[in-house]
């Protein structure tokens, strides 16, 4: 059964989707959390049926997937009740324990701890350059912002002294942090004086971003810089168009 490559919106019916026990995933193609579940989705080939929402008009029926209308949420169908998981990093989790042919997450506990932690100093980078991403006006120091919180990055990565954050191969620590890096490049594309990060202050995290590029599941599932800036260009404009993701580059 083909569910419409769309995002479903307020008014739309319910997709019909087969009652086979296969895991369903609500994403928005643009969400860099939605991007998250779905780069474990794709590392552990996990069978699963896609269902997309238009977070600015949501439909109805998608509060009884996700009380909060979030995005991303898997509805675990082969479970009795199936109860539906929401929060990118509780999904990311769950997957690597229900489906362990290929563990994303290290198997020791400090080691998982450090790696939770370093998903979550983030955050002062992704605030600071929100922002830019989505507004006309960002505050004048946004980026400056954003290029101190990335320190942490660079430093850990030669720290650690691997090529991955997770070690010698790619882990969940490195899909979590991904999605953020896959849309930096197209500030080249939206800002006027084609902004790009520093090869020299940036070395290893650079050739860190290359490196998990070339992954599987990250192709699988990766935009063109070019398919983020137009739609960051329709943010800027205050008319998000979700769909624009399907259209040809």
């Amino acid at each position: 059964m083909s569910i419409p490559l769309k995002h479903f919106k307020k008014g739309t019916p319910k997709p019909e989707l087969p009652d086979d026990g296969v895991l369903r995933f609500y994403s928005m193609r643009f969400c860099p959390y939605s991007e998250r579940a779905a780069l474990v989705l794709a590392a552990k080939k996990i069978p699963h049926h896609k269902v997309y929402i238009d977070l600015n008009e949501k439909p109805e029926w998608y509060t009884d997937y996700s009380p909060l209308g979030k995005v991303p949420a898997v509805q675990l169908t082969a479970v009795a009740g199936q109860p539906a998981l929401v929060e990118s990093l509780v999904i990311a989790e769950y997957l690597d324990e229900a489906y362990p042919e290929r563990k994303l997450l290290p198997t020791d506990a400090l080691q998982k701890a450090l790696d939770k932690i370093l998903i979550e100093r983030l955050a002062p980078a992704v605030s600071a350059v929100y922002p830019v991403f989505f507004t006309n006006n960002p505050p004048a120091d946004a980026l400056q912002k954003f290029e101190v919180a990335l320190d942490v990055f660079e430093e850990e990565i030669k720290k650690r002294g691997t090529p991955y954050f997770a070690g010698q191969q790619i882990g969940l620590v490195d899909y979590m942090l991904w999605p953020w890096f896959e849309r930096f490049p197209a500030l080249k594309i939206t800002l006027a004086d084609k902004y790009e990060l520093d090869k020299t202050r940036y070395a290893k995290l650079l050739q860190w971003r290359d490196l998990v590029a070339q992954d599987e599941a990250v192709k699988a599932v990766a935009l063109d810089p070019r398919v983020h800036a137009k739609f960051m260009f329709a943010r800027h404009e205050g008319k998000p168009n979700y769909d624009v993701a399907f259209e040809p580059v």
